[in-house]
């Protein structure tokens, strides 16, 4: 029986499966954004936000994860960049990462606002764009180069592991 004969839940079922992601890119005026340092890890930093919860929407979820991580009532701004991940040697099945601007905060109000939620993360930092290549892992980094570059030119990029194949490569 081909596909398209099949009744849907069977149809559906057959589909490959993927999970999804969102983030915030939290940045101040200087350029630089807001990391941080994951308790479960110690060779990289990451950038606030997570996996979407079962019907949850990009949206919603970078809301709720910055809510969990940070103590922070966001309002996501534009959609920056979709970045995909292929299929892991782990078995991680493909990921699709939404990123999105998630507004200024200067490092005093940082100081006051952030809240991070101890079982989760043990401290934050504004970093600047030299400060990435050493302190994330090398996707995450070509994540954040092309985030920074989207929020200066107005645009929104297609990604692949943290690089852009569509647009400029630099």
């Amino acid at each position: 029986m081909s596909p398209t004969h099949l009744p849907s839940a069977e149809y559906y079922a057959s589909l490959p499966k993927h999970i999804a992601g969102a983030a915030a890119i939290i940045h101040d005026a200087a350029g630089r954004i807001l990391l941080v340092q994951p308790s479960y890890r110690t060779d990289s930093w990451e950038i606030p936000g997570g996996g979407l919860d079962a019907g949850e929407d990009p949206l919603q979820a970078v809301r709720r994860e910055v809510r969990e991580e940070l103590g922070l009532d966001l309002t996501p701004g534009r959609l920056l960049a979709v970045d995909w991940v292929a299929e892991q040697a782990d078995g991680r099945p493909p990921l699709v990462n939404y990123l999105f601007d998630g507004g200024l905060i200067t490092q005093a109000e940082a100081r006051t606002r952030i809240h991070l939620a101890s079982e989760e993360l043990t401290a934050w930092q504004l970093a600047t764009p030299g400060q990435w290549d050493t302190l994330l892992a090398p996707h995450m980094a070509r994540r954040l180069h092309a985030c920074s570059r989207a929020m200066a030119q107005g645009i929104t990029l297609y990604l692949q592991y943290g690089f852009d194949l569509i647009g400029d490569q630099t």
